[in-house]
């Protein structure tokens, strides 16, 4: 499984997303991750607006195995449900 976090810098639920990530890397084998920090990367909300396919308000933004998951609340609750989070 392959995790990609479109974020921002000191956007609190953007850490909380990588702090997740984190977790799950060090507990999962099968689990990767890539953070993308859309400041230093020069990715915008509207470039993010053309993969999701719908407008785009909040970051951050999350992709499991390339399919959109949606914000820090909605992975975490992915990671609970399918990933054995705070299992």
């Amino acid at each position: 499984m392959f995790v990609v976090i479109f974020g921002r810098p000191a956007c609190p639920y953007c850490v909380r997303a990588k702090q997740i990530a984190e977790s799950l890397q060090e507990s999962r084998d099968d689990f990767k991750f890539r953070y993308v920090d859309m400041h230093a990367e020069g990715v915008s909300k509207e470039d993010l607006e053309k993969t999701v396919g719908k407008p785009v308000q909040t970051v951050p933004q999350i992709f499991v195995d390339q399919t959109h998951v949606g914000g820090c609340d909605d992975f975490e609750a992915f990671a609970k449900e399918n990933l054995g989070l705070y299992a």
